[in-house]
């Protein structure tokens, strides 16, 4: 287990949690937040939680070194904090502004992935004057999603040309919209931890793709770890999750989403870069799976802000 008192020193003996802020994923963070807290708590490290959405944060910060991110969503997770934070010279838990950019932008990161030869699904951006019923006759089934939301939200599946418009104008309350091809298949999730990928998570739902409410509200989701792949797929489901990451210049922590279709193919669907810490949230479960517990995964991460690399 990482050292309690050498971290302690690294940051000064105490951190700052950051927390809330006014995204649509503010109850979740919330909710993250508080749980590094409690850890940070049981592990005798002094923390203070603040949240983003006060008009004097980073007054609030000012005399810390060092700040462990539980923010998600626009104005947490995408390279804005952490861009504030820079200019403050507070080191941060998790990816930096680049990274967290290209991360939170789905359809800018899937541009990337299709350079680099990544697999994911064939995905198209949706405006207004859009070809709907060419759409779903070039790919099919499809889901819609606003670019730069998390937690699946305003995310809708579509079967025709009317849903799709429709699932359109909903999305489109969020930004820029795009829609990738639907995948029937299994879903999983590697969570990164220090450049290491940790044990995936096989994700099996009864709702029609994996919502908000199956992510943290359903007591029905399931969640399979070990995931049930073979040895040699497992081995390769991590490094392709770990090429997306490194793909992006993301570090510290994170967790990658991937598709398998019919044929055992893998594709990627996306980066988070400050997934949620919830006691429905899959990095602590994939943690717990190696022989981690929520504290030791705490530590971890804030370990790897204040005594790794920059």
């Amino acid at each position: 287990m990482t050292d309690v008192g050498a971290v302690s020193r690294a940051i000064g003996g105490k951190v700052a949690v950051l927390l809330g802020g006014k995204s649509s994923e503010r109850e979740i963070s919330l909710r993250s937040g508080a749980a590094v807290m409690e850890a940070f708590g049981r592990l005798g490290i002094e923390a203070l939680a603040v949240d983003v959405a006060q008009v004097d944060w980073a007054e609030q910060i000012a005399e810390f070194s060092h700040v462990f991110i539980a923010l998600h969503g626009p104005g947490g997770e995408d390279g804005t904090v952490q861009g504030a934070l820079e200019c403050m010279g507070i080191r941060y838990t998790g990816s930096g502004v680049m990274a967290s950019a290209l991360a939170m932008d789905k359809l800018r990161c899937k541009l990337l992935w299709k350079g680099a030869g990544l697999p994911s699904a064939q995905f198209v951006e949706l405006r207004a004057d859009s070809n709907w019923q060419g759409i779903i006759d070039e790919l099919g089934q499809v889901i819609v999603k606003p670019a730069c939301e998390g937690s699946s939200i305003g995310m809708a599946r579509a079967k025709d040309a009317a849903q799709l418009e429709a699932a359109w104008r909903q999305a489109s309350a969020y930004g820029r919209v795009f829609v990738e091809q639907w995948i029937s298949g299994g879903e999983y999730t590697v969570a990164v931890l220090s450049g290491k990928p940790l044990p995936p998570i096989k994700l099996e739902t009864d709702a029609e793709f994996y919502d908000f409410n199956a992510k943290y509200l359903s007591n029905d989701t399931r969640y399979l770890c070990p995931c049930g792949l073979s040895d040699a797929l497992v081995a390769e489901l991590q490094q392709l999750a770990l090429d997306a990451f490194d793909s992006l210049g993301c570090r510290g922590w994170g967790r990658v989403d991937v598709m398998q279709d019919q044929s055992g193919a893998f594709y990627l669907l996306e980066v988070n870069t400050v997934p949620g810490m919830t006691d429905h949230s899959l990095v602590p479960m994939a943690a717990r799976q190696a022989g981690m517990s929520f504290d030791e995964l705490v530590l971890a991460i804030l370990a790897d802000c204040a005594m790794g690399a920059d």
